[in-house]
């Protein structure tokens, strides 16, 4: 049973114990929570610690989603351990309300055979296809109202009902890089080949990419999901009130960190909103599903790593979310204290950030904070990783992980572990494909999109 049990809420993240937490336990089970509501129009996120030196506040596992609205939270998954609680009180959002939506252009079936001509993708389009900026509320990861943004596009005069896809986009340092730029040039365009051969597709830029302010969460599932699941929300009903029907389907895809996200959003989808969206098929692809494990050896390992600014980028983002220290500076090596934080204004590229990085990208955190993470299993950042790690559940929907064994960047042992998880915990419908075992995490993209997007085609 629960020994010890304190907190109070906290108000933007900052905790004052004027206004106390009372735990009962129920006669249904489990503890429940409750606290001094503090008026309309805010929310509360709970979250834990199972010592008070664990550094950090994590999620605890919830049949409903945070925030709730309620001054209430029945936890029926700690009869066994010892914790310590708090309840954050945040800005209740409106989460997938549309804000706006603007028509950046519509390409011909003539200008889209071309484009894929040039780029050596077999497809043929078959529709115009509509490019849309959504603009939408959703949630920060502490549950606060946020805005986020995304492309829509859709096929241009295509009969009948549409199937909906959710395209993930991997890793973006640059804000204006996000998919709702319209770069043709970027993973927008998956979104665009989808489109053009039937199907209504949401490209997502996340928090913090796009015209969502801040440091994007990178690699936090949990703003990953809610972000996703939002721009759903807003894409179903922007198309519910322009014409373009849909039908029930839903797909799900993404690569790298996109295959991170696209795990995350089923988790969530298939968690809470089985009452929205049922989804038809999910492949996720050369993601970090075993942050803590797979992903955390790899990196300790002192291999090679191809683009080290990924370290920097999710121990940055990590910081935002999990405040592991006073700031990223104070975990750094110096000169790398005061070289690499600039280099995270959204204005650098993945290029730039690893030309300041060292071939070990271990060096720039400071000796004691490496050395204790090295041997420490509770280290905070080890509590953080394993928060985010992709695999502790069961999937329900047609999944394939689609996975290149020469990926150096992510390697394959992330989605083995994952398919490993899954059918012992009974999912029997899973499947790890490699399309090239040859391919690098560059080369895998194409070939793991043909085949989904095959594999799609052929469930409609």
């Amino acid at each position: 049973m629960i020994v010890a049990a304190f907190a109070g809420i906290a108000a933007h993240g900052q905790t004052t114990n004027s206004l106390p937490l009372a735990i009962s336990a129920p006669t249904s089970g489990g503890w429940l929570l409750s606290w001094p509501a503090q008026g309309s129009g805010s929310s509360y996120t709970v979250q834990f610690q199972e010592t008070l030196q664990d550094g950090l506040w994590r999620w605890p596992d919830s049949s409903t989603p945070f925030p709730v609205s309620s001054n209430s939270w029945l936890d029926l998954a700690s009869s066994n351990t010892t914790r310590f609680f708090r309840v954050v009180r945040v800005p209740a959002a409106q989460r997938g309300k549309l804000i706006s939506a603007t028509l950046s252009n519509v390409l011909t079936v003539a200008t889209l055979t071309g484009l894929f001509k040039i780029a050596g993708v077999p497809i043929t389009p078959q529709y115009h296809v509509r490019l849309y900026r959504l603009v939408y509320e959703t949630i920060t990861p502490l549950g606060g109202r946020a805005q986020a943004s995304g492309a829509l596009l859709l096929p241009d005069n295509a009969p009948g009902m549409l199937p909906l896809i959710s395209y993930q986009h991997g890793t973006i340092t640059q804000t204006n890089d996000a998919p709702s730029s319209m770069d043709l040039l970027g993973e927008v365009s998956v979104g665009i080949a989808f489109a053009s051969t039937g199907y209504a597709a949401v490209v997502p830029d996340y928090l913090g990419l796009g015209s969502s302010p801040g440091l994007h969460p990178y690699h936090h599932a949990r703003s990953e999901a809610t972000a996703c699941v939002d721009m759903l929300r807003a894409a179903k009903s922007f198309c519910a009130a322009n014409g373009f029907t849909l039908t029930n389907q839903l797909f799900l895809c993404g690569y790298s960190q996109g295959g991170h996200a696209t795990m995350a959003l089923l988790r969530e989808l298939e968690t809470f909103h089985t009452n929205e969206f049922s989804v038809t098929a999910c492949a996720p692809m050369a993601g970090a599903y075993d942050l803590s494990g797979v992903t955390t050896s790899n990196f300790l390992s002192g291999a090679a790593a191809p683009n080290p600014y990924y370290f920097l980028y999710l121990l940055a983002a990590y910081q935002s979310v999990y405040h592991l220290a006073g700031s990223l500076s104070d975990l750094l090596a110096a000169p790398y204290n005061s070289t690499l934080s600039p280099l995270l204004d959204g204005t650098h590229t993945g290029g730039q950030i690893n030309a300041a990085l060292p071939a070990d990208p271990v060096n720039i955190l400071k000796p004691e904070y490496l050395a204790s993470f090295r041997s420490n299993p509770r280290h905070p950042l080890r509590l953080a990783l394993a928060e985010n790690d992709l695999y502790r559940w069961r999937p329900r929907a047609r999944l394939r992980l689609y996975h290149c064994a020469a990926d150096q960047d992510v390697i394959i042992a992330n989605s083995e572990v994952a398919l490993a998880s899954f059918q012992a915990l009974g999912a029997t419908q899973v499947q790890l494909i490699d399309p090239d075992p040859s391919a690098n995490h560059a080369g895998c993209s194409e070939p793991s999109l043909i085949l989904a997007k095959q594999w799609f085609d052929s469930l409609r």
